[in-house]
């Protein structure tokens, strides 16, 4: 199930996505929110008629760095043996067709594609064997980052934290399992043009890994957001710039980078 969240006459709201062609999917209005028992209501409304908001509100977006070797390489960084996590606060969060907005400290911003792991249910210390208990689902994500502020700071709360630094969308993917989201192409473009093109088969630590990594040192809560990581390809975004993330069985999620008012 293609879960949304969506904003229509000033109401915000849950929705089941259904359809396959994109000017025919239509929203079948969930009751109540869809970390708990929900029905579907039978009031569908057309997804061209509502506003796509990010799929989910995280309490925290744990991402994870330098977690696909190409990219590590091309960034000239070693490979790290475990897990590299890092945060991107809740404000960072924008999503599709919203607006990224330059940053006015930096002069290289970056996009970053990544898959997004969001947490169903309050967890902590999972063991492997149970991480998929605990994942709503699959989303595209975006990890804009100020590169040349990330290069010259020591930490990177400021280069990958600033507002509008993490697009998430379109909607949730629910009914993939762990072994198939952990083999999904997954694709970034830029005014129509592919920058980004690998596998999260390439991943040096899977999902199952992060997840019980994050999970060993905090609660995650229903709604939290995991990124996994970005192949390589990683480049320069410029003012006007239309780019667009594309996940195999998961939607495209598509931003315009704007300057900021």
């Amino acid at each position: 199930m293609r879960i949304a969240r969506f904003s229509i006459d000033g109401n915000v709201a849950f929705g089941a996505v259904e359809g396959e062609k994109q000017d025919e999917l239509v929203l079948d209005i969930i009751k109540g929110i869809p970390f708990a028992d929900f029905e579907l209501s039978g009031t569908k409304v057309p997804l061209n008629k509502v506003r796509l908001l990010p799929p989910v509100l995280p309490n925290k977006v744990v991402a994870f760095g330098r977690n696909y070797a190409d990219h590590a390489k091309e960034m000239g960084n070693e490979v790290p043996d475990a897990p590299f996590a890092f945060f991107k606060p809740a404000t960072s969060v924008i999503g599709p067709g919203d607006e990224i907005q330059y940053p006015s400290f930096s002069q290289e911003v970056h996009h970053e594609a990544e898959l997004a792991v969001v947490i169903g249910r309050l967890c902590r210390e999972v063991p492997r064997d149970r991480v998929k208990d605990v994942i709503f689902g699959y989303t595209c994500a975006n990890d804009i980052t100020a590169r040349d502020v990330q290069k010259r700071e020591k930490q990177w709360a400021r280069a990958k934290g600033f507002d509008t630094s993490c697009p998430l969308g379109p909607w949730v993917e629910t009914d993939l399992d762990i072994a198939a989201a952990n083999d999904l192409t997954i694709q970034l473009t830029v005014n129509g043009a592919q920058r980004q093109l690998g596998r999260t088969s390439e991943m040096t630590h899977p999902i199952e890994d992060l997840i019980v990594n994050i999970s060993e040192a905090m609660t995650l809560l229903p709604g939290d957001v995991i990124l996994t990581g970005t192949p390589a390809g990683v480049g320069p975004l410029n003012v006007g710039d239309e780019v667009a993330v594309t996940i195999e069985g998961i939607g495209t999620l598509t931003n315009k980078v704007v300057k900021r008012g």
